[in-house]
């Protein structure tokens, strides 16, 4: 169990396993970009909006995309509709 959390761990796995190299590649650079795509979408929708704290939020935290979902399909729309609520009357 210690070995898991060794530093070597990984570079022996690898090392042992050359052909996961390439795999291990494309699969960092599909979520990479998928997380820049969600993150860009978030930080303009945010930016737009004038929420200053979640462009904070979004700015810093790293979920691979899934805080940034949340707020674009989740979170701004309650806030859309508190904010019809308080402009109808």
């Amino acid at each position: 169990m210690n070995q898991i959390f060794s530093q070597g761990f990984l570079s022996q796995y690898v090392s042992s396993n050359p052909q996961l190299v390439p795999w291990m590649s494309f699969l960092f650079a599909v979520l990479l970009v998928w997380s820049l795509v969600w993150k860009g979408l978030a930080l303009w929708k945010s930016a737009q909006r004038g929420e200053k704290w979640w462009f904070i939020a979004l700015l810093l935290i790293n979920t691979l995309g899934v805080l940034e979902i949340l707020y674009i399909y989740v979170f701004s729309k309650m806030k859309s509709k508190t904010r019809e609520g308080k402009y109808k009357n």
